[in-house]
Order: C-alpha cells, then sequence, then structure tokens
C-alpha cells in the first residue's frame, strides 16, 4: 500500500512512501498535554450510562468500535482490542469510550469519542471551550502543551467540511527551526476543540460521502454490495488488489457486487498523475473499456517509468479498444484532470491517507490483509444487507 503520510498504522501489507503523523517534533508536546487536560476537566465518575441515539440504540457497540479500529490502523490479529461500552461525555457533542491494546508487551489505553448521531469517529486531543474563538483556542492549546513563548502558533480560518457537524482550520507552530501543522476540529456550537483525527464512522455517512453515479464502474448499480477501490496506479498493492478482485471477488460474487474505481493519486509517485488522466479520458471516450485499459497498466508496472509513460499508455489503447487519437488529444489537453482531482478530493474526504482503500459498503477495508479477510468482509456486508429492511416502492 502506498502512503500518503496521514498517521501512523500498524505494519501492513502495502508499499509505503513514508510513514508520519501530523502532530511531530514542535507539536508533540500537545498530543500529551491536551490528552491530560481532557483527564484533568473531565468530571471525576461522571455519568456513565450508556449513550443512547434518538432510536433508542446505543450510538455504536463495543464490537462495532473494536472491528473499527482494528480496519482503520491496521491492528494484527495478535493484538488485543478492547473497547468499553459507549458512555455519556463531558463534552457535549459526543459521546465516548475507552479503547484498549495489548500486543504482550505494553497495554495502552486511549479515549476515542463519537459523534452522538454515530456519524464520526474522533481519536486525539479533545478540550472544553467557552467562547470558541480563535484566541481561545491558541490559548488552550499553547497552555495545555506548555509550548515556550518562542514557538509561533497560527490557525487558518475555520470552514465548512463534509462532516455536518464540524468546522475545520490548520493550526501551524514554529520555533525557527522547523514548522509544523495539524488539523483543528471544532463543532458549530464552538464549545469544544479537537487536535487530532477526525474520521467518517457510521457506514452509511461513508456512503454518502462517495459519488456513485456517472463513475467507472462494473456490476449493477443495484448490487447489494458495492466496493469503492481508491487506488494509485503506480502502487504495487494496488495492482495486486484490482487482480484479486477482477479474477476472484467478481467471479464469486456477480450480480451481487458493484466495483467502483477512484482515483487517488500519492504524492512522490512519477507517472500515476498522467496514468490517471488518461485513465479517466479512457472513460470519458468509452467507459467499457475503462476496466481493461486500468487492467493494463496495473499489470504493466514494471514496464512504465516516467520517460516512456505517455508512449506506453497510448500503446494500451488498442488493446483496451479505446480509440488511440482520441485518446492522445484527451491526455496531451489533460482533459480529464478535473475528474482525476475531483476524485482525490473525495478521497480526502474519506480521509484515505493510503492506497489501497476499499470501502465495502462503508467499511474501511486499508490494503489487502488477507485474501480471506476480503472475502469475510464481503460475505458480512451481503448478510447485513439481507437483513435490511426493503425500501417501500414510491406510489405511482
Amino acid at each position: 500500500m502506498c502512503d500518503n503520510g496521514a498517521y501512523l498504522t500498524y505494519n501492513g501489507d502495502y508499499c509505503s512512501k513514508a510513514s508520519c503523523t501530523k502532530i511531530r517534533s514542535v507539536l508533540n508536546g500537545i498530543t500529551v498535554c491536551v490528552c491530560l487536560l481532557v483527564m484533568l476537566t473531565r468530571d471525576s465518575h461522571a455519568d456513565i450510562r450508556p449513550a443512547q441515539d434518538a432510536r433508542n440504540n446505543t450510538v455504536a457497540s463495543a464490537e462495532k468500535i473494536v472491528q473499527y479500529v482494528r480496519d482503520r490502523f491496521q491492528v494484527p490479529d495478535a493484538v488485543s482490542v478492547t473497547a468499553e461500552p459507549v458512555r455519556q461525555s463531558q463534552f457535549g457533542a459526543f459521546v465516548q469510550t475507552t479503547v484498549t491494546t495489548n500486543d504482550g508487551k505494553q497495554k495502552r489505553a486511549n479515549e476515542v469519542f463519537l459523534t452522538k448521531d454515530g456519524r464520526c469517529f474522533v481519536m486525539g486531543n479533545v478540550f472544553a471551550l467557552h467562547e470558541g474563538s480563535t484566541a481561545e483556542i491558541m490559548r488552550c492549546i499553547r497552555e495545555a502543551a506548555k509550548l515556550p513563548s518562542k514557538t509561533q502558533l497560527k490557525i487558518g480560518a475555520f470552514e465548512k467540511m463534509p462532516y455536518p457537524q464540524f468546522l475545520k482550520a490548520i493550526i501551524t507552530a514554529s520555533d525557527g527551526k522547523s514548522t509544523q501543522s495539524a488539523e483543528v476540529f471544532i463543532p458549530k456550537d464552538r464549545q469544544t476543540g479537537i487536535v487530532g483525527l477526525g474520521l467518517p464512522f457510521r457506514e452509511d455517512f461513508v456512503q454518502a460521502l462517495i459519488k456513485k453515479k456517472n463513475v467507472p464502474s462494473q456490476g449493477p448499480s443495484n448490487a447489494p454490495v458495492t466496493i469503492v477501490e481508491c487506488a494509485d496506479l503506480q502502487c504495487p498493492m494496488c495492482a495486486r488488489l484490482h487482480e484479486f478482485i477482477e479474477k476472484q471477488i467478481l467471479p464469486k460474487y456477480g450480480d451481487k457486487v458493484r466495483v467502483v474505481s477512484k482515483e487517488f493519486l500519492i504524492p512522490g509517485h512519477d507517472w500515476s498523475p498522467m496514468a490517471a488522466v488518461a485513465n479517466e479520458c479512457t472513460y470519458q471516450i468509452n467507459p467499457k473499456s475503462f476496466t481493461p485499459y486500468q487492467s493494463l497498466i496495473l499489470s504493466n508496472q514494471n514496464a512504465i517509468n516516467a520517460s516512456n509513460a505517455r508512449e506506453l499508455l497510448l500503446g494500451f489503447a488498442a488493446d483496451a479498444g479505446v480509440d488511440r487519437s482520441a485518446l492522445a488529444a484527451c491526455l496531451d489537453l489533460r482533459l480529464s484532470l478535473a475528474q482525476v482531482n475531483a476524485s482525490r478530493e473525495e478521497g480526502k474526504n474519506l480521509r484515505v491517507h493510503a492506497t489501497p482503500t476499499s470501502f465495502i459498503n462503508g467499511r474501511t477495508i486499508i490494503g489487502l490483509p488477507s485474501e480471506a479477510a476480503y472475502f469475510k468482509a464481503v460475505d458480512d456486508a451481503l448478510r447485513i444487507a439481507a437483513n435490511q429492511p426493503k425500501a417501500k416502492s414510491a406510489t405511482p
């Protein structure tokens, strides 16, 4: 899997450009100290009744949270993961739980927060606000992290994001030698500040963030399971997953599965940006040729380089059933660049940080953990879909 450098995970089966966190060096103190602030400001033995949503169901079961943590952070089966029942939080927009991991050598407990509707998962540093002003947020972070006066902090403007409860800004810290940045989130009531990870949690919310119409896909649009595959065409693990889906998933499940393809470029790859444009050009020219063309690129990764990419990409046209002249014109004018960029922006909203990342009916699978695990994820999605009440047909 190719890593976009969003946050640390356990070792997984992927090709990695780099592994890093958003909060390091200058901001490292924020990670520790704001956590302490949460502990110090939390009501002692606060109300720990299981939090419930409007339908009188728990926001998320401990089992669901454990599965999400394993999926999102690629936690190996050998590492034990447990979660306490979800409870009310002193932070009004959230409920929370304690997730504990144990690899046999070290036991770690982390506070995890969920929005009350279950849409979003927050892991990081959460602190209470009174005014909710930018100045207060800056002061809270500086005091909590005990940053020296010479460290300069700047926060950009808070902007809307696809997660309807939140606004997002970028905080930058500089000590004169290095500069680090991190995301800061606040709910719209501006009563809570968050420095850390904000991730989509509830599967139907994840699916709502994904465009599925007029995009490259295979399989019927009404299939009970949709697999959305975010890939970089220069990523070897993406080639492996694509082959697995083509040769094993689709033959096994047939019309029960639809596969949607998304471009997600990883920085540092020298020829995949051109390949992504060519790939999307193929879809514009002849949608039926998209998958054969994509397969040709992925199966010939070792032969492609920055110098010969254009020649080879045009050379694949005939075998895929695409008019070479039309492809050349589209590629040279980069007529599909908007689609490539939109696909990547969509992936960023989904918090994709590495390729390949799959969303199986909204469940996140990073890389190819194992063929058996991938089959099980599809089987689980089919089982859940079969148990969902069918929508009533509209009255004519």
